[in-house]
């Protein structure tokens, strides 16, 4: 039987997960859907034969919906995570799991006060197929214990309405989790340094900016974000061990010989770079609903990620090292 699922939110990423939900994985269909945007979501819940609810909190207590799919605007995401677990529903929060620290901390308890893990976090970089041959050769030993990392994440314009801190809590984000989880620790500092500013940044935007953090075990990572870069999205990691190197690969490309030159594209934006790992992710978090289990990144993980951004964020904002302080892990979440 397939799972019923309802999506809150049907913007860009909301609309590709319905359409994945609906024509790449299996065991699922959407259901029932929300968005402020009425009369767009209205569209796609009759492309989609789905039936439109007015609100989130109808979509999560709707009889006919098994699991839940937030993909809204992040400052709704801790209410929506809230209300699921209320209801006892299975749910796949996008990042972040929210805006502030404080509200990770409310779902992570509501969690655990229901006695059961219902939260997945949406950092779909631990199922892309190269991040996942970083960790399988970290775990080897081949290039003994890490100690450096090189990170680059790049887009070729922001979206609408981005903002200096949105570079770190909805952009860096993702190389705070998967960097925490291809090391296997948590972090110990943040530093943010601001270079001299791009001239097509807009609006008192900064950028770039180059997040520094430190693990517990002291390996040292440097992050450069860079939202205007033009050119197009361009995510890069660098692993340096003891004894070797390893680098993430671009995705496969076709190389072209043309004209005198040697070149290969680049992909223009983040929902074509990283389709196969949403594709992975959705079907393992399906398969783990169907099981009654949690298949992927956890509400620790989405708390454990905040309290990083938070972190990055006061140490920009003071222009200091700033120390990262991580409640010890509750047995919930390492079963």
């Amino acid at each position: 039987m397939d799972l019923r699922i309802g999506v809150i939110g049907t913007g860009a990423i909301g609309e590709d997960h319905i359409r994945r939900i609906t024509t790449v994985i299996t065991g699922a269909k959407v259901v029932a859907l929300s968005d402020l945007n009425v009369d767009r979501a209205k569209n796609i819940a009759k492309k989609y034969n789905a039936k439109f609810y007015v609100t989130g909190e109808e979509v999560i207590d709707a009889a006919e919906v098994d699991a839940v799919v937030i993909a809204s605007w992040d400052p709704t995401h801790a209410q929506y995570a809230l209300a699921s677990i209320k209801a006892g529903k299975f749910v796949l929060c996008e990042k972040p799991l929210a805006t502030s620290k404080e509200d990770c901390k409310k779902i992570v308890e509501a969690e655990i006060a229901g006695g059961k893990q219902l939260v997945q976090v949406g950092f779909m970089r631990r199922f892309d197929r190269g991040y996942r041959q970083l960790k399988t050769v970290i775990e080897s030993g081949k290039i003994g214990d890490p100690l450096m990392l090189h990170c680059v994440h790049r887009n070729p314009t922001p979206g609408p309405k981005h903002t200096t801190e949105m570079s770190i809590k909805n952009s860096v984000i993702h190389e705070i989790d998967v960097l925490r989880w291809l090391l296997g620790e948590d972090y110990k500092t943040a530093q943010v340094l601001l270079p001299k500013s791009s001239r097509l940044a807009e609006g008192g935007l900064r950028d770039p900016q180059i997040v520094l953090l430190e693990t517990k075990s002291g390996v040292r990572i440097d992050i450069e974000s860079f939202v205007n870069c033009q050119y197009g999205y361009d995510v890069q990691c660098e692993v340096v061990g003891e004894t070797g190197t390893i680098r993430l690969p671009d995705p496969a490309s076709v190389v072209m010989r043309s004209q005198g030159t040697l070149s290969y594209g680049i992909f223009s934006d983040w929902s074509d770079r990283f389709i196969e790992a949403y594709d992975i992710e959705f079907q393992q978090w399906v398969d783990g609903v169907k099981q009654g289990v949690v298949a992927g990144p956890t509400a620790w993980d989405g708390y454990a990620a905040c309290i990083t951004a938070d972190a990055c964020t006061e140490a920009r904002e003071k222009g200091t090292i700033i120390p990262i302080t991580m409640p010890e892990c509750s047995t919930f979440y390492s079963k």
